[in-house]
């Protein structure tokens, strides 16, 4: 098995480093690829150092899975183009709503994998990811009719630079001096911001888009689905709260039963003084953790969930490598 990364040296990349060593897939020779910038620079994978290729030259043909980490402009570039040669994981948004590419998450729609055209995958954003994960256990017995969800999202889903001004502006704060925002729209340090990618025209942003979007491709395309995304001053891991309605009544206890018993979900939940997850637990574990359940009595069948996950992992190089895991165990069916 030949496996190459590309955007080896970013955020994402790195951590999907992290996940192959861990998951010890059997991997024969691997291929961090990434700009003329790098190469020649050395990335440590299993206490062997390998070196960086140029994306420009790599011939794809030595790999069969390609994952790319290295936003919608190079997989728009090369993309297609390495995919004639092996199977593309693609962690861009460039490909999620094509027609013709599967969108997955494999414990909630690894059956979509059928239907692989152009031996492209995409993989979700990482809001959207950690959001299906939790409700397609509830939506396979209640029917979710509609959601409303509020995100609470780290710095790190903008990649190495926001994480790095994060820092910057905190202490330029503590030490009294003034800021200017290189990659936020206002302060980001001690602030929260009610939005994150470009605004469309309706008002709503391209990440809320995004997430309704992916979850009606992923889940279902009949639920009502809006969103409103904030980003926090956190370097790693999402929050959502999440509003539910679902066609037919449901017991709290059988909520958290389908949760705790769905793979990569986990519940803390008790209702007590710090009886819940948050960003700072969620961080380096591959779950996705769910807390403050508990009825909404202001509509029929209504539900509040708390929804927390580190976005690089779940929503990103976990997601991936767990899209590779699948195509392999099932022989790269749909080739």
């Amino acid at each position: 098995m030949n496996i190459a990364i590309v955007g080896a040296t970013g955020n994402v990349g790195r951590k999907t480093l992290e996940v192959l060593e861990k998951k010890k897939l059997s991997i024969d020779n691997l291929y961090l690829i990434a700009s003329s910038k790098s190469v020649g620079k050395k990335i440590s994978f299993k206490g062997k150092d390998h070196e960086v290729f140029d994306l420009e030259s790599f011939d794809f043909a030595k790999v069969k899975i390609a994952f790319f980490a290295a936003g919608g402009k190079i997989s728009e570039k090369f993309a297609k183009k390495a995919s004639k040669d092996c199977f593309v994981i693609d962690n861009s948004s460039y490909y999620r709503m094509d027609p013709d590419v599967p969108l997955i998450v494999p414990q909630v729609n690894s059956d979509h994998l059928n239907n692989i055209k152009k031996n492209i995958i995409a993989n979700p954003n990482c809001s959207t990811a950690q959001l299906v994960i939790a409700l397609k256990p509830l939506h396979d017995l209640f029917i979710i009719k509609r959601i409303v969800v509020s995100t609470y999202q780290s710095v790190s889903g903008g990649g190495k630079a926001p994480m790095d001004e994060l820092i910057e502006q905190t202490k330029l704060v503590l030490e009294g001096k003034k800021i200017k925002s290189k990659n936020f729209t206002k302060q980001i340090a001690f602030n929260a911001i009610p939005h994150i990618d470009v605004f469309s025209n309706d008002g709503y942003t391209k990440e809320e888009l995004k997430m309704t979007n992916e979850t009606k491709k992923i889940l279902d395309d009949k639920i009502d689905l809006t969103a409103t995304c904030v980003r926090l001053p956190i370097s790693v891991s999402h929050s959502e709260s999440v509003n539910l309605q679902f066609e037919k009544p449901f017991s709290l206890e059988k909520v958290r039963e389908t949760l705790n018993n769905f793979k990569g979900c986990k519940v803390i939940d008790e209702r007590i003084d710090g009886g819940y997850s948050t960003p700072l637990e969620a961080e380096g574990k591959d779950e996705t953790f769910i807390s403050r359940i508990r009825e909404d009595k202001t509509i029929k069948n209504g539900l509040n969930l708390w929804i927390v996950s580190d976005n690089l992992l779940r929503g990103a190089a976990l997601n991936s490598v767990e899209i590779a895991e699948t195509l392999i165990k099932n022989n790269f069916y749909g080739k």
